[in-house]
């Protein structure tokens, strides 16, 4: 007699699985097959945050071989979601504890219900990559000018090498900017030097 109640209660669970995956594929294929989803919806639901996930309840519980889950995943937030860097990925920043009641059955012996413990996401964000490291790039600039380098500074992100001082620097002083030379000098030609 617990067999056939055991039984019952397991085509009631697929016959509910059934008619809710049914449902959703008929409300699919309710939409227009020419409707153009906008970007900004497009980029919104892409985006790294929790949402729902099917998980199999073997691979939180592995060690529990001898039984048989009903339902065999539940749906849990999970991080997920596009980064837009390739060395980054979505992972979870906070989580929570969800009980679920699922039922545990030993094909022929016995079936029961019972209260499990999942972990779910709350809280993502694009992390990098465990393992990637930024690379720092070199960059590799010819020196500016031996004989006047204490006049210049040079970009290390371009190579060029630009005036130490400003206009304002040599105005300070009474003085005009040379460009060409990187030197303060008087109205007229004559150079002075810092």
């Amino acid at each position: 007699m617990n067999f056939v109640v055991s039984l019952l209660q397991i085509l009631l669970a697929v016959i509910l699985l059934l008619s809710t995956v049914k449902g959703a594929s008929i409300k699919a294929m309710e939409k227009s097959t020419n409707e153009v989803i906008q970007f900004l919806d497009v980029l919104l639901k892409s985006e790294c945050q929790p949402r729902d996930t099917l998980v199999d309840v073997f691979s939180e519980y592995p060690e529990d071989t001898e039984f048989h889950y009903i339902p065999s995943c539940v749906v849990l937030a999970r991080c997920g979601g596009c980064c837009q860097d390739e060395a980054m990925e979505c992972v979870p920043t906070e989580t929570r504890n969800a009980t679920l009641q699922v039922m545990r059955s030993r094909p022929h012996v016995s079936q029961h219900t019972l209260e499990l413990r999942f972990t779910e996401h709350s809280r993502c964000e694009c992390r990098l990559k465990p393992g990637l490291k930024t690379a720092k790039k070199q960059y590799q600039c010819s020196p500016c000018s031996e004989r006047r380098k204490r006049l210049f500074i040079q970009d290390p992100l371009t190579c060029k090498c630009a005036c130490k001082y400003s206009q304002l620097d040599c105005t300070a002083r009474q003085l005009e900017l040379n460009e060409r030379t990187c030197r303060c000098e008087r109205p007229g030609g004559e150079r002075h030097c810092f």
